[in-house]
């Protein structure tokens, strides 16, 4: 993660992507437009889940498909495009990680250890 990170950095400054810090306005639109680009990304990997479920419907009633045979080859057809709007997700993610000087595979673990110690209680 944290070479994800260090590319990610690198390659927004490259592009001039990178969130600047020379004023507060100008700084709070840059964080305000990203995190809006962000959620974007975030509803197109539902418009590819949704596309998924559209799909196997197709698949199950013009191959004859069960609804399994037909999920799982929908999910293979839309396997691409997910990975490339997760990938447009992942870049977003790091970039705020970047301006606010987060490790985040510190953060992740740490995330993680925490979660793992709480006490789940089971809803019915």
């Amino acid at each position: 993660m944290k070479e994800v990170q260090h590319y990610l950095k690198d390659f927004q400054k490259e592009k001039n992507w990178d969130i600047p810090e020379s004023e507060f306005l100008e700084t709070k639109m840059a964080i305000l437009n990203n995190y809006m680009l962000l959620t974007t990304e975030v509803s197109e990997v539902a418009e590819e889940f949704r596309g998924i479920f559209t799909k196997t419907k197709q698949l199950q009633q013009s191959e004859n498909l069960t609804e399994q045979e037909a999920f799982l080859r929908a999910k293979e057809l839309h396997k691409e495009n997910i990975g490339k709007e997760l990938a447009d997700c992942i870049a977003y993610i790091m970039k705020f990680a970047n301006y606010f000087e987060i490790d985040m595979e510190e953060s992740f673990y740490n995330k993680m250890e925490e979660i793992q110690r709480r006490i789940y209680i089971e809803r019915r």
